[in-house]
């Protein structure tokens, strides 16, 4: 066990370098293993309650998503959750605070400074930290260190006067962020995505470098409360060139959008100071003690991942304006359908036939006995179909595709473009085959309409009828006889009376024909609508039911993105 222990904790060179004459004091020598944490704590935290419950709205939304998003644009609120999930289950003890900062600002010297040793190498060699070396005031921290990727080789205890006040620490040395070589940089951007929190530690002639702000700074503006910026090195600075150079910075930071603690605002710190001659380094300590003490950094930096991966998200979620299926948008849908089907002209020809229907039987029987004639002469069947027919065909299945891709439109407008994608995709699965249901629609209303019902009165005309063709009858038998000399000669009368039944029987037709408009018309409206509300039954649960679902689908995920987003933020 002994063995072990001096593994995980031996100081190596750097710890004999430290016992040198001229160097400072080595740090306390480790001769019992680091204890894990006994007693498990949840993070605290001021608002670990709403970072917990929007964690679980993120899980919630990324569940909902993984069908509808490509999982490149769920990768980062994974790794969120991921690291969420590891860091609760570790120490809440412990703050994990890095050290961050370009070649040749001083980090590892303020790092020194902070433990009371020399535990990171320091000098003018570039690159001197080539790897992250941990310092823990407290023991209990192995899990934390072991998800940092640090070896025990690496890792080191303060001097035992270092400071009961940052007790629950854990300092960690990274690598120069602008390090010419790939696998430093590496290094400390992993690093940089799993500690609780960063101090950037910045120098006088490269505190506005680009790669530190645009890089770093500006992505990490939102992880302001768990940020601490120093001006280090300010020993070199003559007069009052420290203020103005920390009054430069703190302009820089505001325009990388990085609020500052100023005033009792949440926000980065913003501080000078002189690692080499310990100027404000008893400050910067100070201010990490209360930090360190509060525990609530874990929380903090929880929250300001979420809301980062919100950010990233919100393209995917929000909407321009309020998208969805209106009533408007509905009934324009239904009337296409309806127009597509054929429904005005279908009402048309159940009227003209219903019209017919009273011409057929309240007409002469000479004009029924010829349309019988031409019906029998030339059957239906053998008409030839005209190209009219095979056109309307055609324009009613563009009709019909037409009607759901602007239905698709209208629903889809001002969607996420994943989401607006989903719902013309329901949109085009759903008209798939909707020609044929249409046609196969037509046809069943056809043939459960039938024949045209009759009027009550429609007995008495045709009685009427029946009367004025025996009056012809009588009145031609009448003049025949008078003509043969079969009767006594008198044509006036028998003339009349053929005349009245010749003229009457087309104003009993032209009279029921008049009649018969009103009840036309009704019915062939009741026809059409009939067939409108059958066509628009058969596009709703075809097209409209799946769009509406998808959009029940995006406005669960929209709520979900809401709570993620947090009170406030939406």
């Amino acid at each position: 066990m002994t063995q072990e222990v001096d593994d995980r904790w031996a100081d190596g060179l750097i710890a004999r370098r430290a016992a040198e004459p001229g160097e400072m004091t080595s740090p306390r020598e480790e001769g019992a293993e680091p204890q894990d944490d006994a007693t498990f704590e949840p993070i605290g935290g001021p608002y670990v309650g709403e970072v917990r419950g929007r964690l679980d709205a993120l899980r919630e939304l990324v569940g909902l998503s993984r069908t509808r998003l490509d999982s490149t644009a769920l990768a980062e609120a994974g790794r969120v959750l991921d690291e969420a999930s590891a860091r609760q289950r570790l120490s809440a003890r412990h703050t994990v605070v890095a050290v961050a900062g370009a070649t040749g600002s001083g980090k590892s010297t303020l790092f020194n400074s902070l433990a009371g040793s020399q535990i990171s190498d320091t000098g003018l060699r570039r690159p001197t930290t080539g790897a992250p070396i941990a310092c823990s005031w407290t023991d209990g921290a192995a899990g934390l260190l072991d998800r940092l990727g640090i070896p025990g080789r690496l890792r080191r205890r303060p001097l035992d006067n270092a400071g009961v006040d940052l007790e629950g620490l854990v300092l960690v040395d990274l690598p120069d962020l602008d390090s010419a070589l790939v696998s430093h940089r590496q290094a400390a951007d992993r690093v940089l995505a799993l500690v609780d929190a960063i101090v950037w530690v910045v120098d006088p002639e490269k505190y506005a470098d680009a790669v530190l702000h645009e890089r770093y700074l500006r992505p990490l503006a939102g992880h302001a409360e768990v940020s601490f910026v120093v001006l280090n090195q300010v020993d070199r600075l003559p007069g009052d060139a420290a203020d103005q150079v920390l009054d430069d910075l703190r302009r820089l930071l505001d325009e990388d959008g990085m609020a500052l603690g100023e005033h009792g605002e949440p926000g980065a710190s913003v501080l000078s100071l002189s690692a080499l001659t310990g100027q404000g380094v008893g400050e910067l300590r100070e201010q990490l003690g209360r930090f360190v003490q509060e525990r609530g950094a874990a929380a903090r930096r929880l929250a300001a991942d979420v809301d980062a991966a919100a950010v990233e998200l919100r393209p995917l979620y929000v909407a321009d304006g309020r998208p969805g299926l209106g009533e408007r948008a509905r009934r324009d849908f239904a009337d296409r359908l309806g127009e597509a089907v054929g429904a005005s002209a279908a009402g048309e020809a159940a009227e003209r036939e219903w019209r017919r229907n009273a011409q057929r039987a309240c007409g002469t029987p000479w004009l029924r006995l010829w349309r019988w004639y031409d019906r029998i002469r030339v059957p239906a069947l053998q008409r030839p179909r005209s190209d009219a027919q095979v056109e309307e065909q055609v324009t009613a299945r563009q009709r019909v595709e037409q009607a759901v891709r602007t239905v698709a439109d209208e629903a889809a407008a001002g969607l996420p473009a994943p989401w607006a994608q989903a719902v013309r995709e329901a949109a085009v699965r759903g008209a798939d085959g909707l020609p044929e249901a249409l046609d196969e629609l037509a046809v069943r209303e056809e043939l459960e309409r039938g024949t045209s019902p009759r009027p009550r009165w429609w007995p008495a005309a045709v009685l009427a009828q029946m009367v004025m063709t025996g009056v012809q009858i009588v009145g031609g038998l009448w003049l025949l006889g008078q003509i043969v000399g079969v009767l006594t000669p008198g044509l006036i009368v028998p003339a009349l009376v053929m005349l009245g039944g010749i003229v009457g029987g087309p104003l009993i037709e032209w009279a029921c024909a008049v009649a018969a408009r009103g009840p036309g018309r009704r019915y062939g409206q009741e026809a059409e609508r009939r067939l409108r509300e059958a066509a628009a039954a058969c596009g709703r649960a075809k097209v409209l039911d799946p769009v509406a679902a998808e959009l029940l689908r995006y406005r669960e995920v929209r709520e979900q993105y809401a709570a993620v987003v947090g009170a406030g933020k939406r």
